[in-house]
Parts: C-alpha cells; sequence; structure tokens
C-alpha cells in the first residue's frame, strides 16, 4: 500500500523535531564544522518525584527525626557519618567520598515563597525560574542558550538533554536544546532521505511563508547538531565500568561526549520514582543507589581524562517531603530540600550552611532559607559566565559555593 506522505512525515517523531532540510540551507550544512569546545560543562540531573532531602542527609543526633520517622528513620546501619550531627543514607556512599575529598557542597533548605505542592507546577517554577504566582514559557536554561548566539546562530546541540522529551528548562524564548536518547538513532532518523526530500519539495512551494521557513531552519539546524552530535559520540568510547541501568548509560553519554570535547556547554537528565507515598524506605534507597553508581563511575570517568575541574554536577528535586511520615511507611509532598553540587573547584565544599531546624517547622514543612533562583545566579554567573539578570529576569545575588 502506498503511503501518504503526509501521514508519513506526521508519524516520523523526528519530522516534527528537526529533520526536513531545504535546499537553500544546504551550503550552511555543507560548513558546518564547530570546533571542539574546551570550556566548562554543566550537568543538571534532577531528582523526578520530589526526594525526600531528609533521608538522605540525616541529622541522625536529632530525636524529633526518629519521633517523626519511628517507620522509615534511618538508623546507624543505614549512614555514613561525615560530621558530629549529619550523615549520609549508605546508598549514596559517593556523596560521602566527595564530601571528604573537599568536591561537594551540600546546600540545605533551598525552595521558593509560597510553596506550590503540585509535582508539575513546582518542576515548572523551578524550570522556568519564575515567581509561584507567575507562568513563563521559557525556562532558565533556554533563556541561557538564547544569550550564548548572536542573531542568526543556532546551535541546539550547545544544550542536551539525554531523554526522549526536551524540558521547559532547556526552552528559550528564541532558542531550544535538544533531547535525544541515542546519537546513533537521531542521526539516522536524521538521515532519512524521504524526509530530507520531502524538506526540498515543500521549500518551493511555501518559500513565501516565513512561518513555514523558519520551521524548515529550525529543522536544518537540528539534523546539523545530530550530525555534530553522532561525530562527537564516537571520539572517545567510555571503558569505565558504569552500572548497567537506564540513567548508568546516560551518564556514560554524558562523560564521552564531554571528554570528547563537545562544545555543549549544559547536560540535563532526569531519574523518575521519587513520589514515595508508600513504603518509601525501600523505594528511595534502590533509587539512591542507582544515582550514586552511576555518579561515582561518572566523576571517576572525567578524573582519568583530565576532565572533572572542568565539569560542574548539579542535583535537585522540585520538593523535599514532609517531616513526618504517613500512615502508609512513605511521606507526602513538603517544601524545602537540599541541593548537591559536585565538582573540582568548589569555593565552598563540605556543608555550606546549616541543617534544617526540626523544631522550628511551617505547619509540619521545613523551612526554605535559601531561594533557588540564588543557586542559578551563582552557576550562570560563576560558572557559565553570564550575567544572570536577564536569564531570571529579576536580581539574585550569588553565592559562594563556587
Amino acid at each position: 500500500m502506498k503511503t501518504n506522505r503526509r501521514e508519513f512525515i506526521k508519524s516520523s517523531a523526528l519530522a516534527s523535531a528537526s529533520v526536513l532540510v531545504p535546499g537553500f540551507l544546504k551550503s550552511a550544512a555543507k560548513n558546518f564544522s564547530p570546533k571542539g569546545y574546551n570550556g566548562k560543562s554543566l550537568v543538571i540531573i534532577q531528582l523526578s518525584g520530589g526526594n525526600d532531602g531528609l533521608n538522605c542527609l540525616v541529622p541522625f543526633r536529632n530525636d524529633f527525626y526518629y519521633e517523626s520517622r519511628p517507620d522509615i528513620g534511618l538508623g546507624e546501619e543505614d549512614l555514613i557519618g561525615i560530621t558530629d550531627h549529619a550523615a549520609f543514607n549508605k546508598n549514596l556512599e559517593v556523596l560521602a567520598q566527595l564530601f571528604d575529598g573537599g568536591n561537594l557542597s551540600v546546600i540545605n533548605n533551598v525552595g521558593y515563597p509560597n510553596p506550590n505542592r503540585s509535582h508539575f507546577r513546582s518542576m515548572d517554577i523551578w524550570h522556568s525560574a519564575s515567581d509561584a504566582d507567575k507562568y513563563v514559557q521559557s525556562g532558565w536554561l533556554g533563556r541561557y542558550l538564547d544569550s550564548t548566539c548572536s542573531p542568526g546562530c543556532s546551535k541546539p546541540h550547545l544544550a542536551l538533554e539525554i531523554d526522549e522529551t526536551l524540558s521547559l528548562a532547556l526552552k528559550g524564548e528564541n532558542l531550544k536544546g535538544l533531547a535525544f536518547r541515542s546519537p546513533e538513532t537521531l542521526h539516522l532518523l536524521s538521515s532519512n532521505p524521504l524526509l530530507m526530500k520531502e524538506g526540498e519539495n515543500n521549500v518551493s512551494q511555501n518559500s513565501m511563508h516565513p512561518q513555514v521557513d523558519y520551521l524548515h531552519k529550525t529543522l536544518a539546524e537540528t539534523t546539523q547538531s545530530a550530525e555534530y552530535i553522532y561525530q562527537h559520540s564516537k571520539i572517545y568510547k567510555s571503558k569505565s565500568a558504569y552500572p548497567n541501568h537506564d540513567f548508568g548509560k546516560r551518564m556514560k553519554l554524558i562523560a564521552e561526549l564531554i571528554i570528547s570535547n563537545s562544545e555543549t556547554s549544559v547536560y540535563y537528565v532526569s531519574l523518575a520514582g521519587f513520589d514515595t507515598h508508600v513504603f518509601q524506605k525501600g523505594t528511595q534507597n534502590r533509587l539512591l543507589k542507582v544515582y550514586s553508581d552511576a555518579i561515582k563511575s561518572f566523576c571517576n570517568d572525567l578524573k582519568s581524562n583530565n576532565r572533572f575541574n572542568d565539569t560542574l554536577i548539579m542535583t535537585f528535586s522540585e520538593f523535599g517531603r514532609r517531616v513526618k511520615q504517613n500512615s502508609s511507611r512513605g511521606t507526602d509532598h513538603g517544601t524545602a530540600n537540599n541541593i548537591y553540587v559536585i565538582g573540582g573547584k568548589l569555593s565552598k565544599p563540605g556543608m555550606y550552611n546549616d541543617l534544617p531546624d526540626l523544631k522550628k517547622l511551617d505547619n509540619g514543612d521545613l523551612i526554605y532559607n535559601i531561594d533557588f533562583r540564588n543557586v542559578y545566579a551563582t552557576v550562570l554567573q560563576k560558572w557559565l559566565e553570564i550575567n544572570p539578570d536577564f536569564i531570571l529576569k529579576k536580581k539574585f545575588d550569588a553565592l559562594s559555593f563556587i
């Protein structure tokens, strides 16, 4: 049966994103040979679902912690001590090692005013860096991407998400990052001759329509980025022993691109499953070990290839959990949480600020004292070396962890 071209294009996953290359852009594709980027890399790890930070970094000398969590509180056998009053969940062994080595800064009590308990809305707030009562359609890293190129310049591979879909965080007002899971699959789809031919057919028919031309330009740029990513993914193939799970494979790919000197400045990846309303202890511990094992391999890979000092890794979640466990031996949606920043050139490694005060709560929730946008401002100003005021749309003072 003959396939209708329009139906074929509509059904193609990549066609909606980026592969119809009009003829007038072919010359641009030929000249697209960016030099390797030797600057800094930022890796953002999102723990989706609302990770319980209080069972990650445990105030093990605080009686109220154990009174509030008689079933899910972590005892001495479950912990790795790092200070006289704080210990990491033993499944976060890599964080304890990085802490001892001066390569981890723990930022406690991070949140924002008038916190929202919806996963989707709170994540939108974190992604867009907006106030809780404002709705913004662009992300903070996307706006950073906007600022990196002069008019007419667009390289989606400067910000990559290793996933099927692109998060709001990487969508700018003018430019967007690129989401994919496999460089090989992305390259194969972008090289599909039927789609390429369709693009050439369409340009002659629609050359008088600016919106269509803009779409084709975007598709061409993404195709060029697909080629760039594919070529760089072949430069370095890690021999490090990464764990054989999905998150480990994605972290391995990021390491390979960084070590291959890709000019990508931002990498984004998520680990889901942290919405632990029921029987939290086993679920969270399993996920933390997945995270920890992958981060250990990732950091070792970067260190052995002299790229650790040029890479900053930031881990966050859209909110924390309530202090008291619920009746299902889990925890419900809370507010403030901790952020982990890993790197070889931290200005203030260790415990950046005090542990949460469990005797001073807001209706059972931790009280934030650091706005997450102060963390963003720090990363933008001191790591990505750009004025954060334009990106964040208001003034947030930088902190001193880098």
